[in-house]
């Protein structure tokens, strides 16, 4: 009866938390089943794409898994493990006790959540969308069914969470850092974290317009998309891009910090140029924003636009390349120490590298009229989030899973993942390079024998399953890891230097007892290299002000998600209309009960801090 009753405690827990390092784990458990979910449908496309006029799926399924997979990977998968790690590090990185507003923190996760658990039950009640992750309007709008308004409803629900939770980060950097964590001393991961925050903040409204207009002409009439009625199908082509570029880079640039920050620990150095890396992060977030008219080159813009597009995405790889030199030069000359971390981002150089100078040879206007909506594409982006993001979340993950949670993954079990996965991941897509220059169209759910592609698709199969294996060994690991796993102290690499490292793995609730005085740049090692064992601190210990739980994140998620069934029926059902209402009485009702309650938190008092001290030290 009593672990019943600690069972439901655990639940309630992580119901109600609004402690950015559970919100943490929430975000690694959702993102990691839905990253499974989207692998599962991955395997799907590469068996129907194994050998010519295969019919292990039928065309209309086979648009169904592509689409979702796409989706899945990109805004349910990718985003909220990158928000894992930016949840469980960032504040210990500059030294709070929480992020900026942890209610908001927990709002964006359930947002999040409901959105992508939305978009999935397409599956189950009449079919997924099948307009492609891109969803363009002239497939949308036409789309029989209700899947493309699972992809509508459930994206809008789950962007306005992250939008909440980069409006979170950038608050929490900008005021929360520790006395003396200038902005020229913050780790590169928590400075990738506050450009991509800011890129969220610019990037995610262009899409809920876009969503929003095409919602409008699918549910209710309205004709923004349509051309027989004086609507355009490019404007939502420019929406969703001037939303899905810096999208790239809003994954990117946090796997970038991730491998700034494990270098130099491995490598036993100081990073290599950290102020132009700042820069180089700076510039790719401000450029992101005027590269993404390079998906339409092949639209009819004109010649002048192609040229302006054409140029600026050169442009852009110039602060890339800095980082890869910088990343090299971190490595040349140090005491590397090949951990599993240190190889993922090692690994990660030469595979990102061939992802950007693909990318350089799309960014040829008149070149990518041949390569346009070929294999070569599907290649090339695979490159990009695979081999850099995919990469960066493998090596995030085990570097921090001490932090997140007081545990070493096994080394020889995530030895195996990598070299699994390495080879999986380039049998898959490096053949897909010259699929793509042999002529084959990107979106196509089967060929015909004697094309020449049947060897190349195969190979790409293969690779496919090297990939699947290799996460399931990471699974056993973790699974492993969790029951007989050893804890770890502080530091349990050994050569930490960032602020994360200087306290107890997991961190306790409060994170710091006291705030840390920062003195430099690498805050813990400085520390270290003046022989002290714990961090000077910048405030004398006193009372620990804490937010108290709250189920009403929860609810108000909740309220969207039954609201979205509401709008999606309305025609159909005549449950419906009472659904939508009862869905904003839920919703605002919690706001009004959130704006009314005085919830002051509580504190944890000096007292007790002394007490775990004497019980530490005994």
């Amino acid at each position: 009866m009593s672990t019943l009753t600690q069972k439901k405690g655990v639940l309630w827990d992580y119901l109600t938390t609004v402690d950015h390092k559970k919100i943490a784990i929430l975000y690694l458990i959702s993102g990691g089943f839905f990253f499974l979910v989207g692998g599962l449908e991955a395997i799907l496309i590469r068996i129907q794409l194994a050998v010519p006029n295969n019919d292990f799926v039928s065309a209309g399924l086979y648009n169904e898994v592509l689409t979702m997979h796409g989706t899945t990977m990109i805004f349910l998968a990718a985003m909220p493990l990158i928000f894992a790690l930016m949840n469980a590090v960032v504040p210990l990185q500059i030294g709070a006790r929480d992020v900026a507003f942890p209610f908001l923190n927990s709002l964006g996760f359930w947002l999040f959540f409901f959105g992508g658990v939305f978009l999935n039950l397409s599956w189950f009640l009449g079919g997924a969308p099948d307009a492609g992750w891109t969803s363009y309007a002239s497939l949308a709008t036409q789309s029989p069914g209700h899947g493309v308004d699972f992809y509508l409803l459930g994206l809008q629900v789950s962007g306005i969470g992250t939008l909440i939770a980069g409006i979170n980060f950038l608050a929490t950097i900008i005021n929360m850092r520790a006395p003396g964590m200038t902005y020229m001393r913050m780790p590169l991961f928590t400075w990738t974290t506050f450009v991509a925050s800011a890129l969220i903040l610019f990037a995610f409204p262009a899409l809920t317009v876009g969503l929003a207009l095409l919602m409008f002409d699918r549910l209710f009439g309205t004709a923004f998309f349509d051309p027989a009625l004086g609507g355009n199908t490019i404007i939502w082509e420019h929406l969703f891009w001037i939303f899905g570029h810096p999208e790239v880079y809003i994954l990117i640039l946090p796997a970038f910090g991730i491998f700034s920050d494990i270098l130099p620990v491995f490598s036993k150095k100081r990073l290599f140029g950290y102020s132009s890396m700042v820069f180089a992060t700076v510039l790719i977030g401000f450029l992101g924003f005027m590269v993404w008219a390079h998906h339409m080159f092949t639209t009819g813009l004109g010649p002048i636009a192609n040229a302006i597009f054409a140029v600026a995405t050169m442009a852009i790889a110039v602060p890339t390349g800095i980082k890869i030199f910088n990343w090299l030069f971190t490595i040349w000359g140090g005491s590397v120490k090949y951990t599993s971390p240190m190889i993922w981002s090692v690994a990660f150089i030469p595979s990102f590298v061939i992802g950007g100078v693909t990318g350089v040879m799309l960014a040829a206007a008149a070149a990518d009229y041949q390569y346009h909506d070929s294999y070569f594409v599907v290649a090339h982006f695979h490159y990009v989030i695979v081999g850099g993001v995919v990469f960066g979340l493998f090596a995030g993950a085990i570097y921090w899973w001490p932090t997140m949670f007081g545990k070493l993954l096994n080394e020889a079990m995530n030895k195996i993942t990598f070299v699994l996965f390495f080879i999986g991941f380039h049998l898959t897509f490096f053949i897909q390079h010259f699929l793509g220059l042999m002529g084959m169209p990107r979106r196509v759910f089967t060929f015909l024998p004697g094309q020449g592609l049947d060897t190349g698709n195969f190979i790409s199969t293969v690779g496919a399953f090297f990939m699947a294996a290799a996460t399931i060994i990471f699974l056993i690991n973790v699974v492993y890891t969790a029951v007989k796993g050893e804890r770890v102290g502080k530091d349990p690499w050994g050569d930490g230097r960032t602020l994360e490292w200087s306290i107890s793995s997991p961190p306790p609730e409060y994170n710091f007892k006291q705030t840390p005085l920062v003195r430099g740049l690498d805050a813990l090692w400085i520390e270290k290299m003046e022989g002290n064992k714990e961090l000077t601190p910048a405030e004398p210990l006193g009372d620990i002000h804490m937010p108290n739980s709250s189920i009403l994140p929860f609810f108000m998620a909740f309220g969207l998600f039954i609201v979205s069934f509401g709008l999606m029926y309305r025609e159909d059902h005549a449950w419906a209309l009472p659904a939508i209402f009862v869905g904003f009485i839920i919703t605002f009702a919690c706001m009004f009960l959130r704006s009314i309650i005085d919830d002051h938190g509580y504190h944890i008092h000096k007292e007790d801090l002394l007490k775990e001290d004497k019980g530490g030290k005994a």
